[in-house]
């Protein structure tokens, strides 16, 4: 197919509907022409690893750290590719190569922690979460990766405040699962049914305090909890409607 106009919007629409093999025959009838083309090296490389190429996908993306060694795209293609091989020791020597000059690159010290985790190292993975989350605080993929590693490591107390953490920064239905299963096997029962219903440490540690003080199941008390505020909040939009409604 023949394609007219701007190269990297030609290549920009077949990325969009993914059309991987014509990125990559569009790519290549630019690097015959010119094999030095970057752009066409970069989006060559993305196509390959998409299409689960991985090999070739290493190849091309190496030609374009020849040209240039700091090619942050063509970097996180190639250990992409690599962890799909299981190359977990090359991905660690890649990221030291570029760690060595740039050694807050969150991404890269995630990626380290991550193939370690897969080597089965993990006190040396958490170590690089934590460089991580030393660089941004609420980097959530640090903080999940650590609370995993913490679970594998039966450290569940520390598992259970990571995910609290991640928690804060996206609530979602897996973190709460797995925040609860840590609380399940410390034996906490209750806190692992509030956990799993998206509930914070703050705000478990509250609930539990009430159902005692209550004499009831965490269960019910949860249940009262919910109709409670279910109340007020109908009270409130029952009192914002009659306001609107007098205007």
């Amino acid at each position: 197919m023949t394609y007219v106009g701007d190269s990297v919007e030609i290549i920009k629409k077949l990325h969009s509907t993914k059309q991987w093999n014509e990125i990559i025959s569009y790519c290549q009838s630019i690097l015959d022409s010119n094999p030095r083309d970057l752009i066409a090296l970069q989006n060559m490389g993305n196509a390959l690893l998409n299409l689960g190429r991985y090999k070739e996908a290493i190849l091309i993306c190496d030609k374009v750290l020849q040209f240039n060694d700091s090619d942050e795209y063509s970097i996180k293609n190639k250990i992409m590719a690599l962890e799909k091989l299981g190359e977990y020791d090359s991905v660690i020597l890649l990221c030291n190569t570029i760690l060595s000059k740039n050694p807050l690159n969150p991404w890269l010290l995630n990626s380290k922690g991550l193939a370690y985790n897969e080597l089965g190292q993990h006190d040396a993975a958490i170590s690089f979460y934590d460089m991580t989350l030393k660089i941004d605080p609420k980097n959530i993929t640090a903080l999940l990766n650590k609370a995993n590693s913490l679970f594998f490591l039966e450290n569940y107390v520390e598992a259970i405040q990571n995910y609290d953490l991640a928690q804060k920064i996206e609530n979602n239905n897996k973190i709460s699962l797995a925040k609860s299963e840590a609380f399940l096997k410390l034996g906490k029962e209750d806190e692992a049914f509030l956990a799993a219903q998206g509930l914070l440490i703050s705000e478990i540690s509250s609930h539990v305090e009430g159902a005692r003080i209550k004499k009831m199941k965490i269960f019910d008390y949860y249940c009262l909890v919910e109709y409670d505020s279910y109340k007020k909040r109908k009270t409130i939009k029952d009192d914002e409607i009659e306001l609107n409604f007098e205007f």
